[in-house]
């Protein structure tokens, strides 16, 4: 799978990796319809690490589709609640 972090870079992903960024993904969709801002910003920082950690950077030059779009670093709290809804951005 292939996830973009907005402003950043494109990551490839393997299979074993897509689970827990799934997790970490409907644990901030939870934390944003509990109204945790707490909770929403360690999963979405641990959501952004696990993609970066774990993720191959592809190059800049690679025009392969993104399979999900993570918004960028500053994401707000408020801007959260239009982003992690429903299925969360990557849908089960």
């Amino acid at each position: 799978m292939i996830i973009r972090i907005a402003s950043d870079n494109q990551y490839l992903l393997e299979d074993d990796a897509i689970a827990r960024v799934n997790e970490l993904d409907n644990a901030a969709v939870a934390a944003v319809e509990a109204g945790d801002r707490d909770g929403f910003q360690e999963n979405f920082d641990a959501l952004l690490a696990l993609v970066r950690s774990e993720g191959t950077v592809l190059a800049g030059d690679d025009l392969s589709a993104s399979d999900v779009i993570i918004p960028p670093d500053d994401l707000s709290f408020e801007e959260a609640g239009a982003e992690f809804t429903g299925e969360g951005l990557i849908p089960d």
